[in-house]
């Protein structure tokens, strides 16, 4: 009996254990030198060249945290470790400890918030409608009898369904499994349009083989703080992040990472994506807070 009490105790001890070493994440990249970054492969803030390498305005902010983060536990050398994620395994891959910093291009909001912590806001993403350019669609209204593509575990589709002008507007929905996918829907013809992230739809469009074949239209459909995740309850890490991030605000190097990667020609094929820093995203930067989606729908 005494035997099994005994075999109990420890189990419960290692189980604790593996639990504060999950909610301290500095600790964790302290002891092992590494860290997991979770990046994307087709978004408009991160994208991957190829052969394991990933770019973009994210990516890049994402590396400059965890530069900080490294001088911060006084490490020689942090090994960063890359791990695509895509719409729909992104939290359970920060739940589960496999990534220690997404940062991608998820929304922060009062849903997610309940289960992920996210960093200050360093993106404020307007949803758009991608079009074929001589599709004639305008509108939301021209979308009635259309097939409306967008990105499984993506939040779009609903937020066009319930925009107070889709009302007795009746769509077919597709889905991609990435955003690369869902823009191949439009490309294809097998989809009429593409609901998404502005930056997304803007940087699959400049990636394309005919970029002028295709345009961005109608209303702004949501505005939504796009913000890195991290685990929940682990402040000292939400701390550090946030303190790079606002550091790389006030001292203008996020802008002019941001100017690289939106208004300068990038790779794979040197072409500018020419979306200009909203007056959304710079009022985020001028108050740096971790305020989900809902609070900006109020305003």
């Amino acid at each position: 009996m005494k035997k099994q009490v005994l075999a109990f105790s420890i189990a419960i001890l290692a189980a604790s254990g593996a639990l504060a070493q999950a909610n301290n994440t500095l600790a964790k990249i302290k002891a092992s030198g590494s860290v997991t970054l979770g990046v994307r492969e087709s978004s408009g803030l991160g994208y991957t060249l190829g052969n394991g390498k990933y770019v973009g305005f994210h990516t890049e902010m994402g590396e400059r945290v965890l530069a900080d983060i490294q001088k911060q536990l006084g490490l020689a050398k942090l090994d960063i470790k890359y791990q695509p994620v895509t719409s729909q395994n992104r939290i359970p891959l920060v739940t589960n400890g496999t990534v220690d910093l997404e940062c991608g291009s998820t929304t922060n909001n009062a849903a997610r918030q309940k289960d992920m912590a996210f960093a200050v806001t360093t993106y404020v993403e307007e949803v758009r409608i991608a079009v074929k350019a001589n599709s004639g669609i305008q509108s939301i209204k021209d979308l009635n009898g259309k097939s409306v593509a967008t990105t499984t575990g993506t939040t779009s589709v609903q937020t066009l369904r319930k925009h107070e002008r889709a009302g007795g507007i009746d769509f077919k929905e597709v889905y991609g499994k990435d955003h690369a996918d869902s823009f191949l829907l439009l490309e294809s013809g097998r989809a009429d349009a593409f609901v998404m992230d502005g930056s997304i739809l803007a940087a699959n469009i400049s990636k394309s083989k005919n970029p002028n074949d295709f345009k961005i239209v109608g209303e702004v459909l949501s505005v939504e703080p796009i913000a890195c995740m991290l685990r929940k309850d682990d402040p000292a890490f939400k701390k550090a992040v946030d303190d790079s991030i606002k550091r790389q605000i006030a001292d203008g190097s996020l802008a002019k990472l941001y100017d690289r990667w939106f208004m300068q020609p990038i790779p794979p094929t040197n072409t500018k994506v020419g979306l200009p820093l909203s007056e959304a995203t710079k009022a985020a930067w001028a108050n740096p807070n971790d305020k989900p989606m809902e609070d900006y729908a109020k305003k």
